[in-house]
């Protein structure tokens, strides 16, 4: 097990690296000046723009700035703002906490909603409840999640006042409920589905027979042979989705504003700051990279034939 894991990080090097220029290289190849900018609509003198140019780094070549970033990365720095003159590395201590805060509560509701719902589903395939169950998840695979957050704002926040229509204190579980529901629907549909065909293809399997013909519980048949084996897939969908529900989260910050990571990088966008793009971008790489080796160890918890030498 200690190899494996030590070629897997070694194998994300190459990934991290690749994956950190790729997104340097656009944000540089992105139109407009971001130090011409800070002038706005005065003309500014070309001078002045070349120091700052130069006392940021911008007047060196690509590789060179990526190198510059890259080194300094690994020490903690993520660069400056150019508009601010804040560290990147302030900016994202800021917000994204409360990113990771929306997206743990988006994922819990997806891994204990979509699990249950797709289990029941399945060991009841072809029943009415089935069948309720693939329309519902259908119709949120087919809804925009921006249609949605508008929809479940207009409902539950303006119609019924059960929820507040936009967040105000990050902190508050409560006040995040109605942005969770909306950022955890699409992957909650899919992990319904997912785990519905699984269990409903396993509980046909000879394993499950011979469980029932020795007479052992329906619980734990359903709970420790059938659900443990339909939750591979699963696992593998919940691994990358970590970090699609981390970027997803930027539609879903900006309909009920939530002064997260999507707000962020939206507002870096705008101002073209490629230093707090790429910052925020490296770190939900990382996020994806990590979230990969867990989940195929986690393939040795599920499955005990699975071992890794």
């Amino acid at each position: 097990m200690g190899r494996y894991v030590a070629r897997r990080l070694l194998q994300m090097i190459p990934v991290f690296i690749g994956s950190t220029l790729l997104i340097f290289c656009m944000m540089f190849a992105l139109p407009g000046d971001p130090v011409a900018a800070l002038f706005g609509e005065k003309k500014p003198d070309p001078a002045q723009i070349a120091t700052i140019k130069h006392q940021l780094g911008l007047d060196l070549p690509l590789w060179h700035q990526y190198w510059n970033y890259l080194t300094g990365l690994f020490q903690g720095d993520f660069g400056t703002q150019i508009a601010t003159q804040r560290p990147v590395a302030e900016v994202i201590s800021q917000a994204f906490p409360v990113t990771v805060r929306l997206t743990l509560f988006a994922f819990f509701f997806t891994v204990l909603i979509g699990v249950l719902l797709g289990l029941v589903s399945g060991l009841f395939a072809e029943k009415v409840f089935d069948r309720v169950v693939l329309i519902f998840t259908l119709l949120l695979i087919s809804v925009p999640s921006f249609v949605l957050g508008y929809l479940f704002q207009y409902f539950f926040a303006f119609q019924l006042g059960w929820l507040t229509p936009t967040v105000q204190d990050s902190r508050d579980m409560g006040q995040l409920l109605l942005p969770a529901l909306v950022l955890a629907a699409l992957s909650l549909a899919y992990v319904t589905r997912l785990t519905r065909t699984s269990v409903a293809e396993n509980k046909r399997a000879d394993y499950i027979r011979t469980a029932v013909a020795k007479g052992l519980p329906r619980r734990r048949v359903v709970g420790v042979h059938l659900l443990r084996n339909s939750l591979i897939p699963v696992v593998t969908f919940l691994g990358t989705d970590i970090g699609a529900l981390m970027t997803g989260a930027i539609v879903t910050e900006g309909i009920f504003n939530v002064h997260g990571v999507g707000n962020t990088i939206f507002e870096a966008l705008n101002r073209r700051e490629g230093s707090t793009v790429v910052g925020i971008a490296t770190l939900i790489v990382i996020v994806y990279l990590v979230a990969s080796l867990l989940v195929d160890l986690l393939y040795a918890v599920l499955d005990p034939r699975i071992r890794y030498d």
